[in-house]
């Protein structure tokens, strides 16, 4: 084989000659993009009430240009759950006047509205992220015991009856899903 930088270039043995080498594999990495709630619609009629112009949105919460805010007011993106506190108090609207109504709430929207992303509310909780991860998606056959609930209901300042609903909820949503 002779080496020629980036491109490396095989020899053959016969009459075809020099033919260039296959290029290097590339891992596939795949990913599920996951709802983060945000209603869109509210997030810009939040934004006009306010009189604001995208760029100066994004000024006042510290991101970089509007590009970004006409991007969550599409819903081609959303922000995480710590920009989304930011937007709410630059907004002077409450966490959940932004997240979409509809249904009972479940442990996302309560994680959302408490500002937390999946491993800051689990290491808060102190529990391991997957096994939040797993109970927030509702991949669990059952809502697991109050006691194993009463952590997570502190960091989210929520009661355990607000945690075993949001539980039991992502577990009906994940069966009617399937």
């Amino acid at each position: 084989m002779i080496h020629a930088g980036r491109f490396a270039r095989r020899k053959k043995l016969g009459s075809r000659g020099i033919q260039p080498a296959r290029p290097p594999r590339r891992h596939r990495v795949s990913f599920v993009r996951v709802e983060s709630g945000v209603d869109p619609l509210a997030l810009r009629d939040a934004r006009i009430r306010m009189d604001l112009t995208q760029h100066e949105l994004a000024r006042l919460i510290d991101v970089a240009g509007g590009e970004r805010i006409s991007r969550w007011e599409m819903g081609s993106s959303a922000p995480r759950p710590e920009m989304l506190r930011r937007l709410a108090q630059a907004l002077n609207v409450d966490v959940l006047d932004l997240l979409d109504a509809g249904g009972p709430p479940d442990l996302r929207r309560l994680r959302t509205s408490a500002g937390l992303s999946a491993r800051n509310l689990a290491a808060r909780a102190h529990m391991s992220a997957p096994t939040y991860i797993r109970w927030e998606s509702g991949g669990t056959k059952r809502v697991p015991a109050r006691q194993a609930l009463k952590p997570l209901a502190k960091a989210l300042d929520v009661t355990v009856d607000d945690v075993e609903s949001a539980i039991a909820t992502a577990i009906a949503s994940a069966r009617q899903a399937n």
